[in-house]
């Protein structure tokens, strides 16, 4: 791909961050500005080189910009969309990191002058770290980004982004914005719900002479890692993948369920079964994917 002119990251923190070392390390990219509110936050980008410079005006940033990479909680994109609207250059390029899509478009078309040219796009990548600091280059390395086109969107702008992410290390997969979110729910959305409710319970057990996490070995730390992430970023993705994650939720209850009728019906051959489908099934997922996780 033709190297990125100015890339402008509103978000420096994993995955921005991340973006931003890529794309260096794929030597794609001339300058990076990055945006965000923590004064310290940026500068700690800069100094650890995510980005060249830095401002708090999202404006100001973007007045020059090639190409524009939202990686902020998905509460902020109608904000910033609305920020930079009047200052995006006709021939510049809006894209984000989102875990949630169908939102992500809806704003672009509510408040960009060319939501043709924003193109929405997930990598499916991440770790429970948070901010600058957390960022490096390797992140999406074989793994997989999702990129939701809509009818209309500009071909170019499509195929600019599908080379950025590429250049990131990552494989791309193209799909309906509603068929993402669906496939989310079930496979990221619903697990840290998952994690943060378990943490929660165990937690309303402890009393002043016990603390059930003593308890806790390898199995609780490996199910629950993922109970550290940002709970304003999973606040705000819960909430724009409402429906699709309400679903997930039902059909996960009713596993939960009949493990329970199970259980009080002290059905040994149903849990049997029960597990050994699961185990079957991680087993095959493992054997078809494990080399990407």
């Amino acid at each position: 791909m033709n190297p990125i002119q100015h890339l402008v990251v509103i978000g420096t923190g994993l995955i921005g961050g991340s973006v931003s070392l890529a794309l260096k390390r794929a030597g794609v990219v001339k300058r990076v500005t990055g945006v965000g509110r923590s004064r310290e936050n940026l500068v700690l980008a800069q100094q650890l080189g995510v980005v060249d410079s830095w401002t708090h005006d999202v404006a100001e940033a973007v007045s020059d910009a090639d190409v524009v990479l939202l990686s902020v909680p998905m509460s902020a994109y109608e904000s910033v969309f609305s920020s930079m609207a009047d200052h995006l250059p006709a021939r510049c390029v809006v894209t984000d990191a989102g875990s949630t899509k169908q939102s992500a478009v809806a704003a672009a078309k509510k408040f960009l002058p060319h939501p043709e040219r924003f193109i929405a796009a997930h990598p499916i990548a991440g770790t429970e770290q948070s901010g600058a600091a957390a960022a490096f280059a390797e992140l999406f390395d074989h793994r997989l980004c999702i990129i939701t086109p809509e009818f209309d969107s500009d071909a170019d702008a499509l195929e600019l982004v599908k080379q950025m992410w590429e250049q990131t290390g990552s494989s791309i997969e193209v799909m309906d914005a509603s068929q993402h979110d669906e496939f989310l729910a079930s496979v990221s959305h619903l697990p840290h719900l998952a994690a943060f409710a378990l943490v929660n319970a165990v937690a309303k057990q402890a009393t002043a002479e016990q603390d059930p996490f003593q308890f806790a070995a390898g199995g609780f730390r490996d199910f629950t890692r993922i109970a550290s992430s940002s709970p304003e970023m999973w606040r705000d993705i819960s909430l724009c993948n409402r429906a699709a994650l309400l679903h997930q939720i039902e059909l996960f209850q009713a596993e939960l369920n009949g493990l329970r009728d199970a259980l009080v019906a002290g059905d040994e051959n149903r849990l049997f079964n029960e597990f050994s489908a699961a185990r079957d099934a991680r087993e095959n997922w493992l054997a078809g994917h494990g080399e990407d996780l």
